[in-house]
């Protein structure tokens, strides 16, 4: 009596039925575990993205950048999807002792691996260069003008007239509440760019743009913030490893209504042509505390002042190019501001009249720059 030989499972069935069990045990476990597949999945498509441009020219990036992702992911489907196939279709099953029939040359194919990506190369190229001309496109009469200065390591922001030349404010503090460079939303914004000494680079992620800023040569771009993102502070930063302090050279955009920043821009300018009050009849000056800045550092760290006395702190501001100032502050750094003292590049030299402070513990700081900081003893 025959008996009927049972199939013995093949060891790639094998494989292929481990590999389905362990990815069930492993999604079990993580929906155990609480995790959120759904939003790791989205986390994981978004992050092959670029983020959400918020300038009418980053939109027009973003578009490029799509129609290039799903070409490119097209490919790679088509691709790994052939790679595929033709494992499982051309295995060596048992008893294949012997090489199939060979195929040599296939005219069809080959005309279809040259026309297709030659076509594609065309394609890209039209869609990038008219990318290129909108986003490269100055306008004749921008509605804002912007000069940002760059030098180690330090972002300046100087507002300028219709000329392009005459300065109506400049911004020496590159973040903060008060700091930053303001721009209004929906209104043309023509940002020149200069560099002090080596190339730096102007890039806000957001903006979907990196230009570089040279030395002896004046670089230039317009954009246009999206009016439904004022209100927006957006970061930005030196895209560009300019020396030792790259990591500070950082900046912010912040976007206003137009009516918003016309009113911030005014306030600006009248502050800056402001006449300093005079000193009141019969105060004296006091003592004088000399304070010197170089190479992003106070050189005098520790200063004693009379309590509830006026006194003058006469600085010193030797890097060259670099905007510092000396603020008080209560106790730490981080504590209330008592005085601030007016923010201007070296190399020079002014004296600042600070008013009677009461006894205790204070931090003078550089505002430009916060890492900047040293103590005053008031007694």
């Amino acid at each position: 009596m025959s008996s009927t030989p049972r199939m013995r499972p093949t060891p790639g069935t094998v494989t292929a039925v481990s590999v389905v069990v362990l990815l069930i045990a492993l999604t079990v476990a993580a929906v155990a575990l609480g995790l959120d597949l759904a939003g790791a999945a989205q986390g994981f498509v978004t992050g092959l993205y670029p983020p959400l441009a918020v300038t009418e020219e980053g939109a027009q990036i973003r578009d490029l950048y799509t129609i290039v992702f799903l070409i490119a992911a097209a490919i790679f489907v088509l691709v790994e999807g052939l790679i595929i196939w033709s494992v499982i279709r051309y295995r060596r099953k048992p008893g294949d002792d012997t090489l199939p029939a060979q195929t040599h040359g296939n005219n069809i194919a080959e005309l279809v691996w040259t026309v297709v990506p030659s076509l594609i190369v065309v394609f890209l190229f039209v869609v990038s260069w008219q990318t290129l001309n909108v986003v490269d496109t100055a306008a004749a009469n921008p509605e804002t003008r912007i000069r940002a200065v760059a030098g180690q390591f330090q972002w300046q922001f100087d507002y300028l007239a219709d000329d392009g030349q005459t300065i109506l404010f400049t911004q020496n503090l590159p973040v903060g509440e008060d700091g930053g460079m303001v721009v209004p939303a929906g209104r043309t914004v023509q940002l020149t760019m200069t560099s002090q000494d080596v190339i730096h680079a102007f890039y806000v992620p957001q903006f979907l743009f990196k230009r570089d800023v040279v030395p002896g040569r004046v670089n230039q771009f317009d954009f246009t913030v999206n009016e439904s993102d004022a209100g927006q502070v957006f970061r930005g930063q030196c895209a560009e490893l300019c020396g030792t302090g790259h990591r500070i050279m950082l900046f912010e955009v912040r976007a206003l209504t137009a009516a918003d920043y016309d009113a911030w821009l005014e306030a600006r300018i009248e502050e800056a042509s402001a006449t300093p009050a005079p000193r009141p009849s019969g105060e004296t000056a006091g003592p004088v505390l000399q304070v010197s800045a170089l190479n992003f550092a106070f050189e005098q760290t520790s200063l004693t002042a009379p309590a509830d006395q006026p006194f003058q702190i006469e600085f010193d501001n030797k890097d060259s190019g670099v905007p510092h100032n000396v603020a008080i502050h209560r106790d730490t750094a981080s504590g209330e501001e008592v005085f601030k003292g007016d923010i201007f590049s070296g190399p020079e030299k002014r004296t600042y009249d600070v008013p009677p402070l009461p006894a205790g513990p204070y931090t003078f700081i550089c505002t430009v720059h916060p890492t900047m900081t040293g103590t005053l003893t008031v007694q």
